[in-house]
């Protein structure tokens, strides 16, 4: 940590808003003028609209994340959680990974702790449900999509094969429609290589409470969307939801019972509860209350964006819609990240802030290998794609979204290899559990400690 006096920038969160921000101050920063700390309880950035793609093996795991302290070489970045804070002090309480809590003082402060997935309290879902807003999630469930195709080749129990075969997708907004349609495809891909299983015996299952899927991209998008998954053999069933899944038995509200290993929960996220604890003004839903500066309401030190963030959208308001609010997606959080950091330094500096204002540009969603939809607004026009150019748009824009030239570059070479390879459909479900082998031959064996219990006993 630093002893400087300098004043103290505090980026509370190191994620799509906190390292675009922090970027930002530094660039925009004169030397020596402040001291900035980013903290986070990882030690990189996640992409995540990249996590369908890892999920499938499109993309290396690792390039979908950007280290923190390589990108952010002039600054502080602490590797734990910010638990308190008292505004009246100026402090913030931070836990480490590893020893006691301790408090940092700071003069400015910039909130951007991002969404957690918001689930319900549905029997068996904590113990079953697998996420997808983490690089570990997305890793997680391609090594287990893969160990159930393992499982369902060796074996002959027609009920342990139907429950592997069967997967489950909860949500279907982007990250549900792109996950379950990239999957699919790993899946499909993956059963040319096994004896005793095909896509015919898969089942795969996408359930939202709306009556449509991908609503960002518009209902005739939408609509596209869900019979293209449909005629993969997909089941979509709408306005419906979740009541159970205790030991793998889903029960939908419409009364359909599956029996599945696999369920994924993409059901839209919410503000990181932790915001409850730091004394800020919060909107009905949780997220942080601010102006148009992005300044927290009732505050001059204090800024916030992104999905934590409840931002006006002053382009709506001009519109005639007055309860407009800038939806949390990528789109909003890279530029309401770098108006933060214009922001910050100009009321470090003691000058006037500029209200963030953005219309919307549209939506891409990829559905898996070559198929896709966008929306791309352009002005008063809106021009509707899909499949495979609607594929290349989701590829292109995202691909240069992606911070730093390093990972862009290590994405379209994944991205490139791809073209020419087959993809990889190996498992390596023991990641999660790396030292049971070891453990396995090097604790005591039983059989010996028996035997040397009866040679003493013989003995006496």
């Amino acid at each position: 940590m630093s002893t400087t006096e300098r004043p103290r920038i505090l980026v509370v969160g190191g994620g799509y808003v906190g390292l675009y921000a922090a970027r930002r101050i530094l660039k925009k920063m004169r030397y020596g003028e402040a001291t900035v700390t980013v903290v986070d309880p990882r030690s990189y950035m996640t992409y995540q609209p990249f996590l369908p793609e890892a999920a499938a093996g499109s993309i290396s795991p690792r390039h979908v994340v950007v280290p923190l302290r390589r990108v952010l070489p002039k600054a502080e970045v602490l590797t734990g959680r910010v638990t308190t804070i008292d505004q009246d002090r100026k402090v913030a309480t931070i836990a480490p990974l590893v020893g006691e809590a301790y408090e940092l003082p700071f003069d400015y402060l910039v909130i951007a702790m991002g969404a957690v997935s918001r689930t319900f309290p549905i029997p068996g879902l904590a113990e079953q449900g697998i996420g997808m807003k983490g690089i570990e999630e997305s890793i997680g469930l391609r090594n287990h999509v893969l160990e159930q195709l393992d499982k369902a080749d060796s074996t002959n129990d027609e009920e342990i094969r139907r429950k592997a075969l069967t997967f489950v997708f909860i949500g279907g907004g982007f990250a549900g429609a792109e996950t379950i349609g990239e999957v699919e495809d790993m899946a499909r891909d993956a059963a040319k290589y096994y004896k005793n299983v095909s896509r015919e015996d898969m089942r795969f299952v996408l359930v939202d409470a709306a009556d449509k899927i991908l609503p960002e991209v518009g209902p005739k998008l939408g609509q596209y969307g869900k019979e293209h998954l449909e005629s993969r053999g997909v089941e979509i069933y709408l306005s419906t939801s979740m009541d159970s899944c205790v030991d793998g038995h889903v029960v939908l509200k419409n009364g359909l019972e599956v029996d599945s290993n696999t369920i994924v929960w993409t059901a839209g996220v919410k503000p990181n509860p932790a915001l409850a604890r730091f004394g800020l003004p919060l909107g009905p839903r949780g997220h942080v209350d601010c102006e148009p500066t992005l300044q927290v309401k009732g505050t001059d030190y204090i800024w916030a964006a992104g999905d934590n963030a409840q931002v006006p959208d002053l382009v709506g308001r001009k519109a005639g819609n007055e309860n407009a609010w800038c939806p949390p997606n990528a789109q909003h959080a890279l530029r309401q990240a770098r108006a933060l950091g214009d922001n910050v330094i100009s009321g470090m500096r003691g000058f006037p802030q500029k209200e963030y204002e953005h219309a919307n540009k549209g939506a891409v969603a990829g559905l898996g290998l070559h198929k896709g939809v966008a929306m791309i607004v352009m002005g008063k026009m809106k021009i509707k794609l899909k499949g495979r150019l609607a594929w290349y748009m989701h590829r292109g824009y995202h691909g240069l979204a992606m911070p730093t030239w390093n990972r862009k570059i290590r994405v379209f070479a994944d991205w490139t290899l791809g073209m020419f390879l087959k993809r990889e459909v190996v498992s390596l479900g023991a990641m999660e559990n790396p030292r049971e082998e070891f453990y396995e031959a090097a604790k005591p064996a039983p059989v010996a400690a028996a035997s040397k219990t009866e040679e003493k006993a013989k003995a006496s």
